[in-house]
């Protein structure tokens, strides 16, 4: 299966470079998968008229840490920029780092007089590992010297951080944030809650995978960058409970719809039981879904992992005829647009 079926045309100006003022106030286009229906909606909040008592509905409650770093070359002064990715413990990151030609082994990078890095391995695409030497808590550092690591589509700078946060966010440890959450907020989920939908919380710790475009051509030589997830004993019982009561399972955002697909897969069609690890799972159409009925995501890259994930669930070809719909209709796209619920 060629990459190149995934490719759609997306006008530059519909790339969402800021968040709105308000969470919930971003346009929702809701794609029923069995028939192909659309219906447009100018707020997200009115997802609640497709929740249904009963139902079941899962987030992934990583946070995003102020993962981007600005030093420079400890010999020469030139400047270096530092992405931290994966804490590999005992203060060492996998990170990417440009100007990754000028990075080797061996080259140690300075943050200010508190901070300091110390190429150790050399990997792919700019993919180093980094040994960090420092005085105090490494976290309050990164606190201060970071800066959010937003997607490189998105050029307008980020006043408030919590933006590129979920309300519910809460294990750090992610490189990007799983968008399909930033629609919500604490007042919406009160009102889910009241229409008698449970709220279930996994983690996915979003990684390198979200900054690496495919460089394949065939779809099934793809493989994914590994992500630590965490789905917990109480998030099983009410997925348990879910299925048991014929409600559905839904999804919010590509991260959690993985995460429920690993842990599907690990408990071959059974009850599901907690699980943690690392998940590299690609979905793509002719995938079977295990656990996840239905999704609420954002608008994804053109011939992007994604796209192909939400294809599986819908079809390619009905996917592919909602996105153009969602460019005649202007909808915002990525990280800070507008949101799409598949049911």
């Amino acid at each position: 299966m060629n990459v190149d079926l995934y490719d759609f045309e997306l006008p530059e100006e519909l790339i969402a470079q800021t968040p709105l003022a308000e969470r919930t106030a971003s346009r929702l286009l809701a794609l029923n998968k069995r028939d192909g229906s659309i219906r447009h909606h100018s707020a997200f909040s009115e997802i609640l008229e497709y929740l249904q008592p009963g139902d079941t509905l899962v987030l992934n409650d990583t946070r995003v840490i102020p993962a981007r770093l600005f030093g420079v070359k400890e010999d020469t002064g030139a400047k270096a920029e530092v992405l931290l990715l994966k804490n590999l413990g005992e203060d060492r990151w996998e990170a990417l780092v440009k100007p990754g030609k000028k990075l080797r082994t061996g080259a140690v990078i300075r943050f200010g007089e508190e901070l300091q890095a110390t190429i150790e391995q050399e990997g792919e695409m700019g993919g180093r590992v980094l040994r960090f030497s420092y005085q105090g808590i490494f976290n309050e550092i990164l606190d201060r010297l970071g800066q959010m690591p937003l997607p490189p589509y998105i050029k307008e700078k980020l006043d408030d951080r919590e933006r590129y946060q979920t309300v519910y966010s809460k294990h750090e440890g992610s490189a990007a944030a799983p968008t399909a959450g930033l629609h919500f907020t604490e007042e919406l989920l009160d009102e889910i809650r009241d229409k008698g939908v449970d709220i279930a919380f996994v983690t996915l710790h979003v990684g390198l995978g979200t900054f690496r475009p495919m460089s394949v051509d065939r779809v099934e030589d793809h493989v994914m960058h590994e992500e630590y997830y965490v789905l917990p004993q109480e998030t099983a019982d009410l997925l348990n409970a879910t299925k048991a009561r014929g409600g559905r399972i839904i999804a919010v955002g590509t991260t959690s719809a993985r995460t429920l697909e690993t842990v599907a897969q690990k408990c071959g069609g059974g009850p599901v039981v907690e699980s943690s690890g690392w998940t590299g799972i690609f979905i793509y159409p002719g995938y079977s879904f295990g656990l996840v009925d239905a999704l609420i995501t954002n608008f994804h890259l053109p011939k992007s992992t994604l796209v192909m994930l939400v294809s599986a669930l819908a079809g390619r070809e009905t996917i592919l005829r909602a996105y153009r719909e969602a460019v005649e209709h202007r909808y915002r796209f990525f990280s800070f647009g507008d949101a799409m619920f598949i049911y």
